[in-house]
């Protein structure tokens, strides 16, 4: 069973900047896509960004530029290094994960494409 821990959250003011992990544990993390979504008060998840096994990656408009997805393969865990933070970014922010082909042209943008989810980390910038 695949588990994701995420770690980093915290209170911020609009300008800072936070950086996000997220550990996998009880399969081959270097098989897996990984991606993150958050999901303020009252609204759907949204898609944020994510990372292929091969280290393409895929950013939602309104964090490009801001925002940059990483990973450590040797040491199961994912990044979401968040700059530049403005109080729309406020939300519950969830690392997924999913097997992944090695080869696909597919978005992987949904929550439906990931099996796996941690239990969320919450992300509060304030103006």
């Amino acid at each position: 069973q695949v588990q994701l821990v995420e770690a980093g959250g915290g209170l911020v003011q609009a300008g800072d900047s936070l950086r996000l992990s997220c550990t996998a544990s009880g399969g081959t993390f270097s098989l897996y896509r990984m991606g993150w979504f958050r999901q303020a008060p009252g609204k759907e998840r949204d898609f944020v960004a994510r990372i292929s096994r091969g280290a393409s990656i895929l950013y939602a408009d309104s964090v490009k530029g801001r925002f940059t997805i990483s990973r450590d393969n040797a040491k199961n865990t994912v990044f979401l290094e968040m700059n530049n933070l403005s109080p729309e970014d406020t939300a519950v922010y969830y690392c997924a994960g999913n097997l992944s082909p090695t080869y696909s042209t597919e978005r992987f943008a949904a929550p439906r494409d990931y099996a796996y989810w941690g239990q969320g980390t919450q992300v509060t910038v304030s103006s």
